[in-house]
């Protein structure tokens, strides 16, 4: 439809005050339309928890999607720009050549940024602390608070006596996240190093 619109709504940066009111409204449907079929939501949602895993994935969306979008910006861009060139010369739409030439080049570079921000959001815990409430025991639902690990450590570790079994536990929980995070973070830079040589290699045979 962006085809269809005025010229003064084409430019960059336009699209953002057409896509807030639809996202608007399709969350307030999302809302109020089981409860008006009868599925009992709008009840739920006056017992939820101020604090919940909803805040608290709002807050890490926020928190992470400028180091993925970075790091996806920079993998679309690192694809050379003579094949997509080469892609619509041979005859292929816009959408052809990103589909089928943009994306799968940098597919492993989009996969590396979503990994890196996933191993960050696994080490989280001030946002995922203040935002879930705090919540030891959860329900497991949607509204409901939590406590991740990583806070758990960072409020029960000054608690836990030197030596004691709990302390130990705490111990192992870290050297758990850590050996998660550094996994993912391993992954992550093998791939982008992939891709880096995938295309250092096209530049010099070109």
């Amino acid at each position: 439809l962006s085809g269809r619109l005025p010229a003064r709504w084409r430019q960059p940066g336009r699209e953002v005050l057409l896509l807030l009111p639809l996202l608007l409204v399709v969350t307030l449907l999302c809302l109020w339309l089981p409860s008006l079929l009868g599925l009992g939501l709008g009840e739920r949602l006056h017992h939820y928890e101020q604090r919940n895993l909803l805040v608290a994935g709002l807050a890490m969306g926020f928190a992470l999607v400028p180091l993925i979008f970075t790091l996806a910006e920079d993998a679309l861009f690192s694809v050379p720009a003579e094949l997509g060139q080469g892609s619509l010369a041979l005859g292929a739409t816009p959408w052809q050549t990103l589909t089928r030439v943009v994306l799968p080049g940098a597919s492993a570079g989009i996969f590396a940024a979503l990994m890196i921000g996933f191993g960050r959001a696994v080490g989280e815990t001030m946002i995922v602390l203040m935002a879930t409430g705090n919540t030891p025991v959860s329900e497991g639902g949607l509204f409901a608070g939590l406590r991740a690990l990583s806070a758990n450590i960072a409020i029960e570790m000054p608690e836990a006596a030197a030596g004691s079994a709990h302390y130990r536990i705490l111990f192992l929980s870290a050297l758990l996240l850590l050996i998660f995070t550094f996994a993912i973070n391993t992954l992550a830079e093998l791939f982008r190093q992939r891709l880096r040589r995938r295309y250092s290699q096209n530049e010099a045979q070109g």
